[in-house]
C-alpha cells in the first residue's frame, strides 16, 4: 500500500493507471483478436442464460436454438470490440433486441451490450454508444408496451414502468462508468507522454552535461600536450634534457586526461553510482595554473575565492579551465591574468589576456564559449566574452552563490570570440 493510500487519498494506478497500463499503451501487448475473453463471457451467457430460463419458466418464452444462435451471436460480436467499436455495440443491440423481442428470459444476455457499450466510450465512439443503448432501451419500451401482444410468449402482460426505470438506470450507470474511464484513460495518456518528455529531456542534460565535461577535460588536455609535442620537436636535436621534461609533461597530462574521461564513462557505465574520484573546483586552481605554465603560459591569479557549493565550484574549475585554453590555442598572448572576486551573492570570475588572435582558428568553433554560457545558465549565472577596447580579450563570468533557481535561467550574453 503506497503512501498516498496510506494517507487517505487514491490509490498511485488511480492516478497514473495500472502497471500494466503503459506495455498496452506502448504497443507491447499483441495485436490479437481476445480470444479468450470472448469464449469465457460466450460460456457465461449459454449457461446464465439456461440458469434463469428455469427460474422465469411459464412467463418468458423457453430458449430454443435460435435464441441460442442470438446469445453466441451478441457475445461472439465482441471479439472485434477493439478494432470495430462502432459496429460491434449496434450489431449487440440488435441481437439483444431481437432477442428480446422474441420473448426469451431475461439474463446476462444484457451484459454483452453494456460491455460494447463501455468498449465504444472508452475507444472515443461515444455518440455511437449512447445511440445504440438509447435505441436498444426505446426498443425494449415498444416491446414492452405496446408490441407484446402481437410478440411470444402468448399471454404475456405488459411490463411495469418501474422497471423500465430501472433499466434506465442501469443504462445510464454504465454510460456513467464508461465515461469515467475514458476520461482517466485520457489523463493516463497525457500523464505517460509527459513523463516520457521528462525522461528525454533528462537523459538530453545529462548528454549535454557529458559532452561539456569531455571537451573541457579533452580541450584543456590536448592543448597542453599540442605545445608540449611543438617544444619537444623543435628541442629534440638541441637540447634533449628540455625535451625530455617536454614529453615527460605529455605522459602526465595524458595521464590525468585518461583518467578524467575514464571518470565520465563510468557514469555511463554505472548510473547513480558514486564517482571514484571528487568533482574538481577552484582548490585545484594552483593545478590549473602549473598546468597553464607547462604549455608556455604565465597566470597571474588575484583574489580567493569563497566557499562555494559543488556544483558552483565545479562550473567555475571549468569556466576557467575553458577560458585558460582559449589562451594557450587563439591567443598571441603568453601571460593571462585571473581576477576572482565575490560580493554577498555572487562570484565574479575574470580572464584576460593582451594578445591579438592568432591562428587559422582563431575564430574558435565556439563550443568551448556555449559549454562555458551553459554552465553560467545551469546556475543561473551569465557569461560576457569579447574583445577588450584596449586590445585583447576578456572572460567574464558571475555566478551566483545561492542555489539555482527552480526554472533554468536566461543564458549569459555572448559578443564574439574565441571558443
Amino acid at each position: 500500500m503506497d503512501e498516498q493510500r496510506a494517507r487517505g487519498g487514491p490509490p498511485r494506478w488511480w492516478r497514473h493507471g495500472p502497471p500494466w497500463w503503459d506495455r498496452w499503451a506502448d504497443g507491447e501487448r499483441a495485436p490479437r483478436l481476445p480470444w479468450r475473453s470472448t469464449a469465457v463471457l460466450t460460456v457465461f451467457v449459454l449457461a446464465g442464460s439456461a440458469f434463469a430460463a428455469q427460474g422465469q419458466e411459464g412467463e418468458r418464452a423457453a430458449l430454443d436454438p435460435f435464441a441460442r444462435v442470438l446469445l453466441v451471436v451478441a457475445a461472439g460480436l465482441l471479439l472485434w470490440r477493439e478494432r470495430h467499436p462502432v459496429a460491434v455495440v449496434f450489431g449487440t443491440a440488435g441481437a439483444v433486441m431481437v432477442y428480446l423481442g422474441a420473448g426469451y428470459p431475461y439474463g446476462p444476455v444484457l451484459l454483452t451490450v453494456a460491455l460494447a457499450c463501455f468498449s465504444a466510450i472508452v475507444a472515443g465512439h461515444r455518440r455511437a454508444a449512447w445511440a445504440a443503448m438509447g435505441t436498444l432501451w426505446a426498443g425494449h419500451v415498444l416491446v414492452a408496451h405496446w408490441l407484446y401482444q402481437w410478440l411470444p410468449p402468448s399471454g404475456d402482460p405488459a411490463a411495469s414502468w418501474s422497471a423500465e426505470a430501472v433499466v434506465a438506470t442501469w443504462v445510464v450507470a454504465i454510460t456513467a462508468v464508461a465515461e469515467l474511464f475514458r476520461v482517466r484513460r485520457e489523463q493516463w495518456a497525457r500523464e505517460r507522454a509527459e513523463r516520457a518528455e521528462a525522461a528525454r529531456r533528462r537523459a538530453d542534460e545529462e548528454r549535454l552535461r557529458i559532452a561539456r565535461e569531455l571537451h573541457d577535460v579533452l580541450a584543456h588536455s590536448i592543448s597542453v600536450i599540442n605545445v608540449q609535442a611543438g617544444v619537444g620537436l623543435a628541442l629534440l636535436d638541441t637540447d634533449p634534457e628540455q625535451a625530455r621534461s617536454a614529453l615527460t609533461t605529455i605522459k602526465a597530462k595524458s595521464k590525468e586526461a585518461l583518467g578524467e574521461v575514464r571518470q565520465v564513462l563510468d557514469t555511463l557505465r554505472a548510473p547513480g553510482a558514486a564517482p571514484r574520484a571528487p568533482a574538481p573546483g577552484l582548490d585545484r586552481l594552483p593545478e590549473l595554473v602549473e598546468q597553464a605554465a607547462s604549455a608556455g603560459l604565465t597566470v597571474e591569479v588575484e583574489g580567493r575565492p569563497p566557499q562555494l557549493a559543488p556544483g558552483t565550484d565545479l562550473a567555475a574549475f571549468r569556466i576557467l579551465q575553458e577560458a585558460l585554453t582559449n589562451v594557450v590555442r587563439h591567443s598571441g598572448s603568453r601571460q593571462a591574468r585571473v581576477c576572482l572576486a565575490h560580493d554577498g551573492d555572487a562570484l565574479r570570475l575574470r580572464v584576460d589576456d593582451d594578445g591579438p588572435a592568432t591562428g587559422a582558428e582563431a575564430g574558435g568553433s565556439g563550443n568551448g564559449l556555449a559549454g562555458m554560457r551553459e554552465r553560467a545558465a545551469a546556475l543561473g549565472g551569465t557569461i560576457e566574452a569579447g574583445p577588450r577596447p584596449d586590445g585583447g580579450f576578456r572572460v567574464l563570468a558571475v555566478l551566483p552563490l545561492g542555489p539555482p533557481p527552480a526554472v533554468d535561467g536566461a543564458p549569459g550574453t555572448m559578443s564574439g570570440g574565441r571558443g
